[in-house]
């Protein structure tokens, strides 16, 4: 079956739907009828919630989307979220938050913190990163953001990656943060998370203008590497860290 066509699987109306027969038009919380904008970003909802339609299918009820942000960073930490939505929660511009502009990933990240069942958060410093390595440091991250749900998800969506020692069923997705809404929301939850780390570490580091660059290796910030050599926050174990 195609996404598509996954995503078609009837169940509860969603938000923003009228009730009762085929040619009811969608409505905004108010009862309004919403414009074919809205329509279209209905549809695109719905066709990223096939997986979690399957997981329904397959009777699973409680159903955590887990991504991470700061993996290819060369300063700060690595950070990720898991994110438990309702059932057929379609929140409006939900998508991988690379796609989203700063205001608009901020004001997706407040709807989804409003609608979302449970989130956990899951971080890991630059001095653990550079004894465990980046790809163990993602995993422990992603393990502490399901640990740190209040509510026990009984299925995890999880981009790219699979979390070992959690007894609880799991599926890796080749970007998920596209491919699902729970991973893409849980994507935005750890952009926005993680960003704001960043901006405070400016106040302390301006020299390595973090409040623009987040810490990746942007120009500038190869060029203040060379000029002042890495802080106590940048990723020694990093190619182009030391110079």
């Amino acid at each position: 079956m195609d996404p598509a066509s996954k995503a078609s699987v009837e169940g509860e109306a969603p938000p923003g739907f009228a009730g009762g027969g085929g040619d009811a038009s969608p409505l905004d919380r108010q009862g309004r009828s919403i414009d074919i904008d809205d329509e279209k970003e209905i549809a695109r909802l719905r066709a990223i919630s096939y997986l979690e339609d399957d997981a329904y299918l397959n009777g699973y009820r409680l159903i955590a989307g887990i991504d991470e942000v700061g993996r290819g960073s060369l300063a700060g930490p690595v950070v990720a979220a898991a994110v438990l939505l309702p059932k057929d929660s379609l929140i409006f511009g939900v998508t991988d938050s690379k796609e989203l502009g700063e205001r608009k990933r901020e004001s997706v990240f407040e709807e989804i913190k409003k609608r979302a069942v449970d989130i956990g958060i899951g971080i890991v410093d630059a001095s653990l990163i550079d004894r465990i390595n980046i790809l163990q440091a993602t995993i422990l991250a992603m393990q502490k953001a399901v640990l740190g749900l209040k509510t026990s998800p009984d299925y995890l969506l999880i981009d790219a990656v699979k979390i070992p020692g959690l007894y609880i069923r799991q599926k890796s997705v080749i970007k998920g943060d596209s491919l699902s809404i729970s991973i893409g929301a849980a994507s935005i939850i750890a952009k926005v998370t993680r960003d704001k780390i960043m901006k405070d570490y400016h106040a302390r580091f301006p020299l390595y203008n973090f409040i623009s660059n987040k810490g990746y290796g942007t120009k500038d910030h190869f060029e203040s590497l060379s000029r002042y050599g890495p802080c106590e926050i940048h990723r020694l174990s990093f190619r182009g860290v030391r110079s």
